[in-house]
């Protein structure tokens, strides 16, 4: 996510959310700690006609990972679940990293290599 959209999210309460005492990241599976940076991953994307099919909240580091691996058509046809995002391999080496990992952490995400962005 470019630090335009960063800013812009921020700005609209996306990137702010407060979880429940005893949230866990249904993709790491580590908790959520209030103050840690969280945010809402559409299952469906709203592009593909999600908009109100339903959320879940990851930590930002693991929905910035999803959607560095995954198309926008990738996540609407075949990862609709995060219990088939954590069995697909492409994710497999950034859970096994981020599992290490203090619940509040964060660092920056880019591109996967294997994603082409539609840009280019």
């Amino acid at each position: 996510m470019s630090r335009r959209h960063e800013k812009r999210a921020a700005r609209s309460g996306r990137e702010a959310q407060v979880p429940p005492a005893g949230t866990a990241c249904p993709l790491c599976l580590r908790p959520i700690p209030p103050g840690a940076r969280a945010s809402r991953h559409h299952l469906i994307p709203r592009l593909k006609g999600g908009t109100h099919r339903g959320t879940v909240l990851l930590h930002h580091i693991c929905h910035q990972a999803i959607h560095a691996r995954f198309t926008e058509a990738e996540l609407a046809r075949r990862f609709a679940e995060p219990e088939t995002l954590r069995a697909e391999p492409r994710l497999a080496e950034f859970l096994g990293w981020v599992a290490s990992k203090p619940p509040d952490f964060h660092a920056p995400t880019r591109i996967s290599r294997d994603r082409t962005p539609k840009w280019r």
